[in-house]
């Protein structure tokens, strides 16, 4: 079962167990897809489906921190129940030191050495860890080994 199909079944899980907090969640997201969808006229695979996932994660994590920042405590729990109920949709999140062994591999294959080569490293590498690590955190890990 693929992850468009996966949302669906748990739509309609929702509606029959009147749990309209992850019913409204997951319907965010499928019409984000659906909209992509029709733009693009044709059905979304899995791994752009986990682009969109991924992506809706992080403009709720970035609402969070505006959310905490400003002492609204009642929308930061509404935004970490949505992010919950997305990540059970996103593969395994890979620990520091699983992206710290990827990282250097990595940076072996492209012979990279210093700073400059940032971006040919972070090209050969957000595919490896794509939808199973936040970027932000990979971007971290790769100034620490090219310092």
């Amino acid at each position: 079962m693929n992850l468009s199909e996966r949302l669906n079944e748990d739509m309609i899980q929702a509606m029959k167990s009147k749990e309209k907090f992850k019913l409204s969640t997951i319907r965010m997201v499928r019409s984000t897809i659906k909209n992509l969808e029709i733009d693009l006229k044709r059905t979304l695979d899995d791994n752009e489906v986990l682009d969109i996932l991924s992506r809706e994660i992080k403009q709720r994590k970035d609402a969070l921190q505006e959310f905490k920042k400003a002492g609204r405590d009642d929308l930061a729990a509404n935004v970490e129940a949505e992010i919950e109920i997305i990540g059970q949709y996103l593969p395994e999140q890979l620990s520091e030191e699983e992206i710290k062994v990827i990282v250097q591999q990595t940076i072996q294959e492209t012979g990279a050495s210093s700073k400059a080569d940032m971006g040919k490293v972070m090209s050969a590498l957000m595919p490896k860890v794509k939808g199973r690590s936040d970027g932000k955190v990979v971007n971290q890990v790769v100034q620490q080994f090219l310092q």
